[in-house]
């Protein structure tokens, strides 16, 4: 039984992804297994793969989105760890071993993550004050924006027995829906290693549907709100979150002539207002 699973979602990334299997590859820590998950892809994604049949696991799905390629993983995963990989991600060749020293010296930890260096169209960029990750518990931080990277993360497989997995109606926003399950319950530690690659501005990013983003954060909050997870204090600043992003996406459809729509996001919050007494 290998120690860590690492689990690629990919879909047509096939220009990326050779790469970010060497990467893998390449660990110095070597009990792992590796698992591909192909959620229906169409280029030579599939040629890529046949170099490799020997030393991972293949599993082609139909295209669904990256929340069911990472479940599929998860439930096809045979280690005690679980770390993700981003097809247009990179890892350095130390990651698996300074994260498992990590939790050998750590018993009680079940998630920790890595610092990371984000490329865009090839060059580095310097991640600005906002974006720099805590350690240790952080719901209220993790509110505001996703501060946690599916290719940064280590974590105990069980961790998914107590939050569930992920969200799978979510097209986008799926990690902020699940980091908020995570850290109203857990620490989420940070290894200082820069030891992930972000690679970003190629256009078929989710997360450049920066409206679609901001819709589908509230949508995770309402879901947090109506959990029963949140102790009094976790549900007041959820609370205050949500009447902040949906003023945000609100002026935004006024902006757009969505008067209907913006209406509805103005008012949204009032549902919940009423039963913060409750809590």
């Amino acid at each position: 039984m290998p120690k860590v699973s690492v689990i690629i979602p990919t879909y047509n990334r096939a220009n990326f992804l050779k790469e970010a299997i060497e990467s893998v590859l390449n660990q110095t820590y070597k009990d792992y297994e590796l698992i591909i998950v192909d959620d229906g892809s169409t280029d030579e994604t599939q040629k890529i793969i046949a170099q490799y049949k020997n030393k991972l696991k293949y599993i082609v799905i139909p295209h669904h989105g990256v929340s069911k390629a990472r479940n599929v993983g998860i439930k096809r995963a045979k280690g005690e760890f679980i770390a993700f990989l981003d097809s247009d991600d990179l890892w350095h060749p130390k990651k698996l071993e300074v994260q498992i020293n990590f939790f050998d010296n750590h018993h009680n930890a079940i998630i920790c993550q890595t610092e990371e260096i984000w490329l865009r169209n090839g060059k580095r960029v310097n991640p600005k004050k906002y974006h720099k990750k805590p350690s240790g518990m952080m719901f209220e931080k993790s509110l505001e924006r996703c501060l946690i990277s599916p290719s940064a993360v280590m974590m105990h497989k069980t961790l998914f027995e107590k939050v569930g997995l992920f969200d799978e109606s979510f097209p986008a926003c799926e990690d902020y829906d699940m980091w908020l399950r995570v850290t109203a319950r857990f620490p989420v530690y940070l290894l200082p290693e820069p030891l992930v690659i972000k690679r970003g501005g190629h256009p078929d990013q989710l997360s450049k549907l920066v409206e679609a983003l901001d819709k589908w954060r509230i949508k995770a909050i309402e879901k947090i709100l109506k959990s029963g997870i949140l102790n009094e204090t976790q549900y007041k600043l959820a609370l205050q979150e949500l009447k902040k992003k949906c003023q945000i996406y609100a002026n935004g459809c006024l902006k757009r002539n969505k008067f209907k729509e913006a209406k509805y996001y103005f008012k949204l919050p009032e549902k919940y207002q009423i039963n913060c007494s409750t809590k």
